[in-house]
């Protein structure tokens, strides 16, 4: 599925550099075929050690929004890896917020995008798209229709619908869709960068963890409180680890299961959404409402940005 509309996409490049040019370019070649216009292109190929360039540059990829004479439709990262922790002190909140909110622009990426993803929500209020990003999915060597489709769905409907299959327990919860990459958000712990809901439902994806490590994330925000404010958690994604004949047995839905015992909260799995192939859209701050009946999960997302 292909937006109907022209758009103007702005990429910014926070955190590593970009390794795969080819995947990027090819990004760029897809979107402009479809229509539409990419702006700051030039963000691909800056580099400074392992970053998309210095701190500097990088943090004007995020500042510079709040000046901009005529806003992007949509702003989105070019990759992850890692850098934005470095920046998050001198983000300007302030301007961003006044800048940003209430206008139509879907500010899109996942990953270590989710630590700004998160300070934007707790320090402006500001809800973005966790997503795909410019070069692992747009540059995909064949473009998933299923990520596509979810993308602009969730960028254009006021309220949408995501229905997967689960093996979790019948259950019902409403409150504010957040979460992200599960490693970034276990390092904002105890930040002002991590927002407070009483009613959140979490969604959760990460790769190349060890469910042990995934166990140990999730203890964390139990011991500091989290999972206490939450009303269900939703897992996507966990892919690139491996288990040997030492775990015996101890792998994701044994993960889930523990903290369903500890927490007693709904713990949904199988939404397609992460590092994969596959992914929905989701835009964290929204409101949402999660349901399952027999093996059904239907997540209803409403009250977020859309483009016009």
């Amino acid at each position: 599925m292909i937006s109907a509309t022209s758009r103007s996409i702005r990429l910014i490049a926070p955190s590593g550099y970009c390794q795969n040019q080819d995947a990027a370019w090819l990004a760029v070649e897809r979107l402009s075929a479809q229509g539409h216009q990419i702006e700051n292109s030039a963000a691909i190929l800056r580099r400074f050690q392992r970053f998309a360039g210095d701190d500097q540059q990088r943090l004007n990829d995020i500042n510079s929004l709040a000046s901009l004479p005529v806003l992007p439709d949509i702003v989105l990262a070019v990759r992850g890896g890692y850098g934005i922790s470095r920046l998050l002190d001198d983000v300007d909140y302030p301007a961003l917020e006044q800048r940003l909110s209430g206008q139509p622009l879907a500010i899109c990426g996942h990953s270590d995008f989710t630590a700004l993803q998160l300070a934007l929500l707790s320090r402006s209020g500001l809800t973005t798209f966790s997503g795909p990003m410019l070069t692992g999915n747009f540059g995909a060597g064949t473009l998933s229709p299923f990520t596509e489709r979810h993308f602009w769905q969730a960028m254009t409907s006021a309220q949408f619908d995501i229905e997967w299959t689960t093996d979790a327990p019948d259950t019902w919860a409403s409150g504010t869709l957040w979460g992200g990459n599960l490693a970034m958000i276990a390092s904002l712990v105890g930040t002002p960068w991590l927002p407070t809901f009483d009613d959140g439902i979490l969604v959760i994806e990460d790769v190349n963890e060890h469910p042990f490590r995934i166990e140990r994330m999730l203890l964390q925000l139990h011991q500091s409180g989290i999972l206490a404010r939450q009303r269900a958690i939703i897992t996507g994604s966990f892919t690139g680890a491996t288990l040997t004949e030492y775990d015996q047995g101890f792998d994701f839905p044994s993960v889930w299961d523990g903290i369903r015992q500890l927490t007693g909260l709904p713990v949904i799995s199988g939404l397609a959404y992460g590092h994969d192939y596959n992914t929905v859209t989701l835009p964290l701050g929204a409101r949402a409402t999660v349901q399952v009946s027999r093996g059904a999960s239907r997540l209803t997302v409403s009250g977020h940005p859309t483009l016009r």
